[in-house]
C-alpha cells in the first residue's frame, strides 16, 4: 500500500502520541517527543488535532508531525522508517506542496531528524536549511543532586504562579492560567510535571514542565525559563537540575532538551546543570 498523509483529529491524537512514545529510544537522534504535543495541548484539543499530520501505511503510522506555528513543522518517523524511500518521497512532496494541507506558500520550514533520508530528498527539491539548534542529554542511570533551591510541583491551585512565570520568562509569551488547565487536562499531562522553583523571601523565580515517555525512554524539558529580574542567580540552573530529577523519580532514563544554538546563556545553563551538548542539528527552509 501507498503511503498516505492524514489529520488525525482529536480522536486520533491518542495513538499519534503513542508512536512518539514507542519511538522515544537512548541512542536514536533528537525527534519530536510526545511531551511537544501535550506542551501545545494548552491552546486546547481542537487546535492541537489541527496541528498534527501523521504519515502511515498498512495501518502503522511511520511519521508524525506538528506544526509549531503556520510555516514549521516539526517532523519525525519510525526509527526504522528512517531510511525508507517511499516515505522520504511522499513525505517531501507533500511538503513541497501546498495544496496537501500540511506548509502553506511562501517560506516554510521543517525539523527533520538528522538521520532520515528525507534531508537528501528535500536538498534534491530544492530546500536550504535554516536555524541551528543545539541538543543536550542528561544520563539518569545516577542519583540527581539536591537543585539547592525550594522546588515545588505545580498543581490546579498553582496555575497563576506557573503562568506568570511563563511570561516573565519568555518575551510575547500568551501563557495563562486557563491554557495551563487546558494543558494539563489532557491525557498526556498524565506523564508530566509542572516544577517552581522558589527564591529565599518564597518569591517564584523559574519554572519548568518536564514529559516522560515513558520507564526506560528518554523524557523531555518543555519548556524550562527564569523570570527576568531574577536572572544571573543561578535559577536556571537549580529548575533544571530540579527537572532531571522529577524524571528520574518518573522513571525516565534520560533527560533531553532542545535551545536555538544563538541562545548560548540557555545552552551554558543546561551544561552547567549535568547535560551534555549533542551534534548541532539545522532546520530544512522551502524558499518562496
Amino acid at each position: 500500500m501507498r503511503t498516505t498523509l492524514s489529520r488525525p483529529g482529536v480522536d486520533g491524537l491518542d495513538a499519534a502520541a503513542g508512536a512518539l512514545r514507542a519511538w522515544q529510544d537512548e541512542g536514536v537522534p533528537w525527534q519530536l517527543h510526545p511531551g511537544d504535543i501535550g506542551w501545545f495541548r494548552r491552546f486546547g484539543a481542537e487546535a492541537t488535532a489541527a496541528a498534527v499530520r501523521t504519515w502511515g501505511r498498512d495501518g502503522r503510522i511511520l511519521a508524525v508531525g506538528l506544526l509549531d506555528g503556520p510555516r514549521l513543522l516539526r517532523l519525525t518517523t519510525a526509527p526504522d522508517a528512517r531510511r525508507d524511500e517511499e516515505l522520504a518521497r511522499v513525505l517531501a512532496e507533500d511538503l513541497g506542496d501546498p495544496g496537501r494541507g500540511v506548509l502553506p506558500e511562501g517560506a516554510a520550514y521543517a525539523e527533520v531528524p538528522a538521520d532520515a533520508l528525507l534531508h537528501d530528498t528535500l536538498t534534491g527539491n530544492g530546500w536550504g536549511t535554516d536555524e541551528s539548534w543545539t541538543p543536550l542529554r542528561r544520563d539518569l542511570t545516577e542519583p540527581v543532586g539536591d537543585p539547592g533551591v525550594r522546588v515545588e510541583v505545580a498543581g490546579p491551585e498553582h496555575a497563576e504562579v506557573r503562568a506568570a512565570v511563563q511570561r516573565a520568562a519568555f518575551d510575547n509569551s500568551s501563557f495563562t492560567p486557563d491554557r495551563w488547565h487546558a494543558m494539563a487536562a489532557g491525557p498526556l499531562y498524565t506523564d508530566a510535571r509542572c516544577l517552581v522553583a522558589r527564591d529565599a523571601r518564597g518569591e517564584a523565580v523559574a519554572v519548568v514542565t518536564v514529559w516522560s515517555a515513558g520507564p526506560g525512554r528518554p523524557g523531555l524539558l518543555e519548556p524550562m525559563g527564569v523570570a527576568r529580574e531574577h536572572r544571573g542567580h543561578g535559577y536556571g540552573r537549580a529548575i533544571t537540575v530540579a527537572a532531571a530529577g522529577a524524571l528520574r523519580r518518573m522513571g525516565a532514563s534520560s533527560a533531553v532538551v532542545s535551545t536555538p544554538s544563538s541562545n548560548t546563556a540557555a545552552v551554558a545553563t543546561y551544561r552547567s546543570a549535568g547535560f551534555e551538548q549533542q551534534p548541532e542539528t539545522r532546520d530544512r527552509r522551502r524558499d518562496p
